[in-house]
């Protein structure tokens, strides 16, 4: 009897173990993905372009398609090398996350640039619009298309994520990165698709609705809902240029070249120090995120033209030979 005691007591630990283990991937993981923001909303700004000109009917399963293509990104790609770079080259994860933030910043200057006129975003080859394409290859096509941005997108949020995991086992940084991922693909791809379907409830609200709050809540949601894209557009802007910002200088910090952070830092004191003390942090916090946006927005406008010129074009020019050599 008190044998079978002594192995309940065991299972009981091991059990407290199991939980505390839980609890702390769980929380490590959403500390982590708070510190992926910028790519997260961004994410979440630039999926609902992928669906747009679909028939209704055909929006939720190129979302469930491009969420499934996400899910393989960074579990079957990404999560591999994450732990691999890790565990054998630990150095490289300032580089590459710097790498991450400048392109970043290229991407949120370019967004700048456009909204003003200037550059051409990321359009594709002349006259497209003017193809006429088979519904069932323009589907895939898009599919691929946003899967691709996707990678690019996630492995931002997973070299983030990974740099912000504290020190410790195989395992548990396995086990965070993996809880990463799919918090993080369900909460973008749930709010894509929330976002994309949000018209076609208010529409219904407005043709069937029963009592009149109904009604002019759904003419709300199908009036209001451009503004939110074009809301969320900016937000997510600013979000890339301030984490890519941030990735930057913290990078520059852990290679050694700590003036400009050190700048930031006393700059953003200075600003806190002229407000009343209850909004100390907000400000200290505020001053920093804009010193950090305005400086990726400086690099990426600088980028801007290496990346239109040269590295768009090689970009497109492998991809299109790739399509070519499976057509």
């Amino acid at each position: 009897m008190s044998g079978l005691i002594a192995l309940l007591d065991d299972v009981a630990a091991i059990a407290k173990v199991a939980a505390s283990s839980i609890d702390d991937v769980i929380g490590q993981a959403t500390k982590a993905g708070t510190k992926a923001a910028g790519a997260v909303i961004d994410d979440a700004a630039v999926t609902p372009k992928y669906v747009h000109g679909f028939d209704a009917s055909r929006e939720l399963p190129v979302i469930w398609r491009i969420t499934k293509g996400s899910f393989r990104n960074k579990l079957v790609f990404l999560l591999p090398a994450g732990l691999a770079l890790s565990n054998f080259a630990p150095w490289a994860i300032a580089p590459l996350l710097m790498l991450g933030g400048a392109y970043l910043c290229f991407e949120g200057a370019e967004k700048v640039a456009h909204a003003f006129g200037f550059g051409h975003g990321h359009e594709d080859f002349p006259h497209k619009d003017e193809v006429v394409e088979d519904p069932a290859h323009l589907e895939e096509e898009k599919a691929q298309g946003a899967i691709k941005t996707d990678f690019i997108l996630s492995a931002e949020i997973m070299t983030i994520s990974l740099a912000a995991i504290p020190p410790s086992n195989f395992w548990m940084e396995a086990a965070t990165l993996a809880a990463v991922a799919v918090m993080i693909t369900v909460a973008v791809y749930g709010a894509v698709a929330l976002i994309v379907k949000m018209d076609d409830l208010g529409l219904a609200m407005a043709n069937k609705g029963r009592l009149g709050l109904t009604r002019t809540l759904g003419r709300g949601l199908v009036r209001g809902m451009p503004g939110f894209l074009k809301a969320l557009t900016v937000v997510g802007t600013a979000a890339m240029l301030w984490v890519g910002g941030s990735i930057i200088v913290h990078g520059l910090e852990e290679l050694g070249f700590g003036t400009l952070g050190h700048l930031i830092h006393d700059w953003s004191v200075v600003a806190a120090h002229a407000v009343p003390p209850a909004l100390e942090g907000a400000t200290e916090w505020a001053s920093k995120a804009v010193m950090d946006g305005i400086l990726g927005l400086a690099l990426g406008l600088i980028l801007i033209p290496i990346g239109e010129k040269i590295i768009t074009p090689l970009w497109r020019s492998i991809f299109s030979r790739k399509s070519r050599s499976h057509a």
